[in-house]
C-alpha cells in the first residue's frame, strides 16, 4: 500500500476534450492540478497535443495522454511531446498489456523508440536521458474489460506500469451491466483493481465525476481522479445561466 497518495486525497485532474487553451487555463485558475488529454474520444489532434501540453505544463498541471490507441506511435509520440505519463486503453489482458505498455519505457526495460524531441532538448539532453525518461513518465494501463479485470495484479506486476487506471464505464458495459449505475458491483470491482495495484506497489487512479466516486478515490488512496471534463463543464455553465434567466417564461 505504500503508494497510495499522501496527501489523504487524490489530486484533482480533468479530461480535456477538445483543443481550448482557454479549458486549459480556466481549469488551473480553478485549482484543478492535472489535465488528462483525451486522444481517444476527445477532438485533439497530435500537433495540437504537441502544443497544449507545454501550455497545461507551464501553468503547473501534470499532463497525461489518454492515447488513441493501445499502440506504438501514439504512445511514442505523446511522450515525445512531454507528457508526464500515458494511459493506455482498451487492455485485453496481461500478455496484451505486456505488449503495449513496453512502448512507454526505454530499453532495457522497455522497447521505447528513440527520436528527437523537446523531452531531449531537441538533441541536446545527453546520456542519461532514457533513464530520466523512465523515471519521469507513468504509464497506466486501462483496467476496462473484463480480461484486463481478470489479469488486473499480473498486470500491476510488469516493470513497465506505474499503476492502474480504472475505466468505470466502459467495465460496467464490458461486464454486462450496460451503462454505469455506480452499484456495489461496480465498486466491488474497482476495490479489486485498486488492491491489484497496490499489491504491487503501483498507484491505483480512476475517473469519475459523481460524489460517490471521489469518495471512493479517497477512501482507497487513489493518487488522482478525473473528475470534470471541459464540454460537461460548459454545458452546465450555459444549462445554469439558460435556466435561470428562461426557467420562468
Amino acid at each position: 500500500m505504500a503508494k497510495r497518495a499522501a496527501k489523504g486525497r487524490p489530486r484533482l485532474g480533468f479530461w480535456l476534450m477538445t483543443s481550448s487553451q482557454a479549458a486549459v487555463e480556466i481549469a488551473a485558475l480553478a485549482g484543478f492540478e492535472l489535465v488528462i488529454l483525451d486522444m481517444e474520444h476527445g477532438a485533439i489532434s497530435d500537433e495540437t497535443a504537441d502544443a497544449l501540453i507545454p501550455l497545461a505544463k507551464g501553468l503547473g498541471l501534470t499532463v497525461y495522454s489518454r492515447v488513441a490507441a493501445a499502440a506504438r506511435v501514439p504512445i511514442q509520440k505523446a511522450l515525445d511531446s512531454g507528457a508526464d505519463g500515458v494511459i493506455i486503453p482498451q487492455i485485453q489482458g496481461a500478455e496484451h498489456a505486456a505488449e503495449v505498455t513496453a512502448f512507454a519505457k526505454y530499453p532495457p526495460r522497455g522497447t521505447r523508440g528513440l527520436g528527437f524531441s523537446r523531452i531531449d532538448g531537441y538533441g541536446g539532453a545527453g546520456s542519461k536521458l532514457t533513464e530520466r525518461e523512465n523515471r519521469r513518465t507513468f504509464c497506466y494501463p486501462m483496467i476496462e474489460t473484463p480480461g484486463a479485470l481478470a489479469d488486473a495484479a499480473a498486470i500491476a506486476a510488469l516493470p513497465t506500469v506505474d499503476g492502474l487506471f480504472l475505466g468505470p464505464s466502459d467495465l460496467s458495459l464490458t461486464r454486462g451491466r450496460g451503462m454505469l449505475q455506480l452499484t456495489d458491483a461496480d465498486f466491488a470491482d474497482a476495490k479489486k483493481v485498486a488492491e491489484a495495484a497496490y499489491g504491487a506497489g503501483k498507484r491505483f487512479t480512476l475517473s469519475g465525476a459523481s460524489d460517490k466516486s471521489w469518495a471512493f478515490a479517497c477512501k482507497v488512496g487513489a493518487d488522482f481522479i478525473g473528475a470534470a471534463d471541459d464540454l460537461s463543464a460548459l454545458k452546465a455553465g450555459f444549462g445554469a445561466t439558460a435556466t435561470k434567466r428562461l426557467g420562468a417564461e
